[in-house]
Parts: structure tokens; C-alpha cells; sequence
């Protein structure tokens, strides 16, 4: 393409018309592209910060790769133990104890997972001490029978620190009378809120040693849990592992170990992406009709210029610039939009909640209570690369009617 259908095409674009209607749809197919990529861009982003922040507060109450008994205990858990330390990507073991449990306070009680654990070694794999709202985990002594338990699930049972709870096994005690439910009471130590409503409703942290008590487990626990240096590469690091494990020891990364909740959100990701990109696609094939509308227009002045000499490959060329500008302007406009809307849903979120007195995340229905947002240069250059592909192909068959265009019909009734 030369200077000379680049330096028309701009003409053209610059032009005022005589039908200002022209004019108006171009306009509307400009805001149309650029709405349409602003609201891609949030949408994508908050998907991206939704499933950072759900993914970051579950392996922060979780753990990156567990290793697990094949029937529920693990032996020997301390050699297990140095035999995952000793790769170079593992930074924190901890040992546990799981099960489930009732625990009760007067008239309440509420089922929840009890975990047993070693706070010295826990804060080496989970962060407890950063979601901490009153006590401490160092409180859990063994033989304390001390318990620290979820925020939500202390609300439900109506306790606080210092208060007592009563903690029924499901492993019964068998008596001349029967199965009499094994009974322990608990001292409340402290209060966690990890910002993830299934853990804050349904979690309570316990000593190990009075876990393996409790549950008749003697020395042994449930598993080993362990921290990584990056979170991504946990299904490489868990296949190493699992090479270096007996047959009794069961290794699965974070990713497996909530698989159906992953796939569900990137399933969600990409079927949005696709929704709200025929928004895009609808405004770009608007230029079909803005630029079908500016041929008519300038029939007369295609002729001239083919009687002047200009070929057909370089009238197309005009229009075809004509209509990419269009869509580099709604692209830029969009993309700026988009990224300013993305970066401050934190503040604007809030704001619409306040006017119009309406929650769009509740706590007890969804994973968290706040829209996260996180904007990815791969994804804008993505979205930009689509609105411009699309905005050029709207071009072609306008152009190409253009270029079409017969000089002495079009010059007849002029």
C-alpha cells in the first residue's frame, strides 16, 4: 500500500460529509467496538482476579501437594517427610490428622472438619497466622485439648475465645449398652476468618496429638502436606515426588485435589470470553454498513480518480483504510476504557453497592464477599489482536464494491 492511498483514506476520514447520518453510524460503530472491548477486558479481568483470589486463600488454609495414606494413615510419617524435603523445590512440611466431627455448644451443633496439626510446622505450609482474628495458633498444646475454629463456625455455635465446645467422634466406644459416641471437651483457643466461607463455616484446627487420640489413630496421622517454591509447577514437583514414595503413600497437587472446581471456572472463563466477543464481532461488521453507505457517497469521486488513473487495488486500499480506522480508534478507546475500568472495580463496585443498596457477593453463597480484578497484558494484546482482525475483514467486502465501481456509469447522471 503506498503513501498515496494511505494519504486518501485519510482524507477521507477526516472529511465532514454532507449526510451527516453517515457520519452519526460511524460514530456509533466506533462506541459500539469500543463498549464492547471495555467490557471484554473487565469481565476477563475479574475472572482472572476471581480465580487468583479464590486459588490463594484455598492453598493458604490448603497446601500446594499432599501426600496422603492409601487407606486413611500414613506410617512412618516423619521418613515420608524428609524424603519430600530432600527435593530441591519443597520449602515446608507439616504433618496432619483429618476427620469429621460434630461440635456442639448448649442447643448448636454444627458438623466440621477437624484437623490435627503441629502449629510450629503449620506455618510452614499454610498462613493461619495471617487470618488469625483472635488467640493464636500456638495456643494448641498437646494434651491441651485446645481448638481454634473457622469464624463463621464459632457465629453459628455462638463461642469465642476462652469458651468451651464439646467435640463427638464418629469413632463410637462399644459397651455392654452399646455404641456410646465418643465425647471430648474442648477449650476455644483462637479464631481464624480466611475469607473463604467453606473454611471459615466449617474448619477447626486441634493439636495433632489430641487428634491421633481422639480418632484412635496411635503414631500415625492422615498425611503430609507441603509447600512449593511455585505454586505452578506442583504437578511436576508431585510426579518427582510420587517416584520417590512406597506404594502406600498416596502424592496429589493442589490442582488435582480441587480439579472440578479449576476446570469449572476456566470453562466459565473461556465460554464468556466467547459470549462477549460477539459483542465486538456485531460493532465491527457495523463498519460494513458505515462504509457501504461512504461508497455510495463517493461514487463520483471514485470515478474521477480511476479516469485519473488510480487502479482498483488502490481504490480498495483507500476504503479498507477508511474502515480500519474506525476500528483502531474504538480498539484504543476500548482498551483504554477497559483497562481503567478493570483496575479500579475495587472502588467502583463498592460505589454502585452503596447507591443502590444491593450486595453482588454474599459471603454464605459465594467463595468470597469482594471483586477481585486482575488485568493481564496477554489478554489485552489478545483482545486488541481479535477487534482489529475483526474490524479489517468488515473493510473487505466494501472495498471491494469500490474498487468495482464503473467510472462512466457512475459519472452519467453526474
Amino acid at each position: 500500500m503506498t503513501p498515496y492511498e494511505l494519504f486518501v483514506g485519510l482524507r477521507y476520514t477526516r472529511a465532514k460529509r454532507s449526510n451527516n447520518f453517515i457520519s452519526f453510524i460511524s460514530a456509533v460503530s466506533m462506541l459500539g467496538m469500543a463498549l464492547g472491548i471495555a467490557v471484554l477486558i473487565t469481565v476477563v479481568s475479574v475472572m482472572n482476579g476471581f480465580q487468583k483470589e479464590v486459588r490463594d486463600r484455598i492453598l493458604g488454609v490448603l497446601a500446594h501437594i499432599q501426600i496422603s495414606g492409601a487407606d486413611g494413615a500414613l506410617k512412618d510419617w516423619q521418613q515420608v517427610a524428609r524424603l519430600a524435603a530432600a527435593n530441591p523445590a519443597v520449602r515446608g512440611t507439616a504433618p496432619y490428622v483429618i476427620a469429621q466431627g460434630l461440635l456442639g455448644n448448649e442447643r448448636v451443633v454444627r458438623g466440621a472438619v477437624i484437623r490435627g496439626i503441629l502449629p510450629e510446622q503449620e506455618s510452614q505450609v499454610a498462613d493461619f497466622a495471617n487470618f488469625m482474628r483472635g488467640g493464636s495458633l500456638e495456643a494448641l498444646r498437646a494434651d491441651g485439648f485446645a481448638i481454634v475454629l473457622g469464624a463463621e463456625l464459632a457465629r453459628a455455635l455462638g463461642v469465642g475465645v476462652g469458651d468451651k465446645v464439646l467435640l463427638i467422634a464418629p469413632q463410637g466406644q462399644i459397651t455392654p449398652a452399646g455404641v456410646i459416641p465418643r465425647l471430648k471437651q474442648f477449650t476455644v483457643a483462637g479464631l481464624f476468618e480466611a475469607g473463604h466461607f467453606e473454611f471459615d463455616s466449617g474448619l477447626a484446627l486441634v493439636h495433632m496429638a489430641d487428634a491421633q487420640k481422639l480418632f484412635r489413630l496411635g503414631d500415625d496421622v492422615s498425611g503430609v502436606r507441603l509447600k512449593i517454591a511455585d505454586m505452578m509447577q506442583a504437578p511436576r514437583v508431585a510426579r518427582e515426588l510420587a517416584a520417590t514414595m512406597t506404594r502406600d503413600a498416596f502424592v496429589a497437587d493442589w490442582s488435582r485435589l480441587n480439579a472440578g472446581w479449576f476446570r469449572a471456572v476456566e470453562i466459565e472463563k473461556r465460554m464468556m470470553f466467547i459470549i462477549l466477543s460477539l459483542i465486538v464481532a456485531v460493532a465491527a461488521f457495523n463498519i460494513v454498513s458505515t462504509l457501504v453507505m461512504v461508497v455510495t457517497e463517493k461514487r463520483a469521486d471514485i470515478a474521477i480518480l480511476r479516469t485519473l488513473g488510480a487502479t482498483p487495488a488502490s481504490v480498495m486500499g483507500i476504503f479498507v483504510i477508511q474502515g480500519a480506522l474506525i476500528g483502531v480508534f474504538g480498539t484504543v478507546l476500548g482498551v483504554a476504557g477497559g483497562v481503567a475500568l478493570a483496575a479500579n472495580v475495587d472502588v467502583v463496585v463498592p460505589f454502585i453497592e452503596r447507591s443502590f443498596g444491593v450486595q453482588f457477593l454474599a459471603k454464605d453463597i459465594y467463595f468470597i464477599s469482594e471483586l477481585p480484578s486482575e488485568v493481564r497484558s496477554g489478554d489485552i494484546v489478545y483482545i486488541a489482536g481479535i477487534s482489529l482482525l475483526l474490524s479489517f475483514v468488515a473493510t473487505l467486502y466494501p472495498s471491494w464494491r469500490a474498487s468495482r465501481i464503473n467510472p462512466a456509469q457512475a459519472l452519467r447522471y453526474e
